[in-house]
């Protein structure tokens, strides 16, 4: 397998009135050997014209591509030693699945032998053997979907590509292929570059992910560590299957305590907006930011009922939505400026359109800067 370099990529298109618009802007990223990186951001981000571009279909404005050390910014698709799965199968409807998956073999001029031994290695490996003299419209669509993977397999080559492979899938099957490809990835030990905008694909597979945006990489971390310490306000409102909620405030001193308070989009102090005390580990940073507007960032699994002992100042809100889900209910909620999300137990019963009584759980809040949209430290 093969460690991928990209250094400064940047792509530009054409638009309707001869203005270039940047599909991938000065884009730096290592994928290492044996690595599964997840590329993943909203439509528009650039993410499949980054993988295009690692696959030679695009051609570069600027910067470099390396696979396995060795510059390939001019090396023809067919010269790079990648194979991409696209989002449609791209299946060939009058061949057997067998064929498919022997045919860049036969057009490499592999022996017979050789072609049969890789076919039905991945076909086992996939669960495919019984399906192999079918044509693609008598399997199902899971089925059709690890076809094409079993087209890439055979060709053992240096870096996997996969161009949001699971999204005309529906829930279930997607959720099952997700697990087999995983799996896949372990037993190959490949390098894979997948693309996807779903968080939760992104979250459930990637080793590592880059979360795109504008063209632009926001940051590349582990899944956990973009949960927990995500770098801006776009990753934080992006990861998490239920986005953060947030709040925009300035920070006031009660006393000898920090709180935030809520303001409304002009700056201004609502009546009956929140009113939150700050803990003494985040007033220590946040007291540099004392009448600044800043923006409070808490996830909906971060706010819970207020208990009627709790000394905490309640975060009063009048409920718009009741969404039960079993084990949990999710609350869209109102303050004196904002609309947010609380996810509860799902033993809660809250009444849609009443008053309620919540409290942030601060531990697992972040503080951005209004203007820079950074994570303020």
């Amino acid at each position: 397998m093969a460690r991928v370099v990209l250094e400064h990529l940047s792509k530009f298109f054409q638009g309707p009135n001869r203005e270039n618009i940047r599909a991938v802007d000065d884009l730096s990223l290592c994928v290492e050997d044996r690595e599964l990186l997840v590329l993943v951001g909203p439509s528009g981000c650039g993410k499949t014209t980054t993988l295009r571009l690692i696959a030679g279909l695009e051609d570069l404005d600027r910067g470099t591509i390396s696979i396995d050390g060795s510059v390939v910014n001019s090396a023809p698709p067919k010269d790079r030693d990648i194979a991409m799965v696209f989002q449609n199968h791209a299946l060939y409807p009058h061949m057997s699945i067998y064929e498919n998956m022997a045919f860049g073999l036969k057009l490499r001029k592999y022996a017979k032998s050789e072609i049969e031994r890789r076919v039905q290695d991945a076909a086992k490996m996939l669960g495919l053997s019984d399906c192999l003299a079918r044509k693609p419209d008598a399997i199902s669509g899971g089925q059709r979907q690890r076809a094409a993977l079993g087209r890439a397999i055979v060709r053992s080559p240096k870096v996997f590509l996969l161009d949001e492979p699971l999204s005309n899938l529906d829930a279930p099957m997607r959720l099952q292929m997700r697990a087999e490809i995983s799996s896949l990835h372990n037993r190959l030990g490949a390098t894979m570059i997948y693309v996807t905008h779903d968080q939760t694909e992104a979250m459930t597979l990637g080793k590592r992910i880059a979360v795109m945006h504008h063209g632009r990489v926001q940051q590349v971390a582990d899944p956990m560590t973009l949960y927990h310490n995500p770098t801006n306000m776009f990753v934080a409102g992006f990861i998490g299957s239920t986005p953060m909620n947030f709040f925009t405030g300035t920070v006031v001193q009660r006393d000898s305590n920090f709180a935030f308070q809520e303001t409304n989009g002009n700056g201004d102090i609502p009546p009956d907006a929140l009113l939150v005390r700050l803990p003494d580990s985040r007033a220590a940073v946040l007291k540099s930011c004392l009448r600044k507007t800043i923006v409070l960032g808490i996830r909906p699994e971060h706010i819970r009922e207020r208990q009627q002992d709790n000394s905490e100042i309640p975060i009063k809100g009048m409920t718009e939505a009741i969404m039960p889900l079993g084990s949990e209910t999710f609350v869209r909620a109102s303050s004196a400026a904002h609309s947010f999300m609380a996810c509860l137990p799902g033993s809660t019963a809250p009444i849609a359109n009443e008053p309620i009584e919540l409290a942030f759980d601060l531990r697992f809040a972040h503080f951005f800067d209004a203007e820079s949209q950074n994570r303020i430290n």
